[in-house]
């Protein structure tokens, strides 16, 4: 199982435009084959903030639909961020 989680930071009054713009790409995520989950959301205390969270079968799912990555205009509108890629070798109940 793979994660990868962290937040991007785009200008608070771009944010949601932003996010609206991910749609695309957050529906074909959710239908990739390997793909658990997928969300881009809107950090409820940090105007510009994005929290990232995916789960991933294996690291070819994720590769097979990672691709290029964002375009270069969804790039070009991120002032910073920290995602990582986790790696999970066991899951319980919490």
């Amino acid at each position: 199982m793979i994660i990868i989680a962290g937040w991007l930071d785009v200008d608070p009054e771009t944010r949601d435009a932003y996010l609206r713009d991910c749609l695309p790409a957050i529906e074909l995520a959710r239908a990739a084959h390997g793909c658990h989950a997928f969300v881009l959301a809107p950090d409820p205390l940090l105007p510009g903030r994005i929290t990232v969270f995916e789960r991933w079968e294996c690291d070819e799912d994720l590769a097979r639909f990672r691709g290029d990555g964002p375009d270069s205009a969804q790039t070009a509108q991120i002032r910073d961020a920290s995602v990582a890629r986790y790696r999970v070798s066991a899951v319980e109940e919490p």
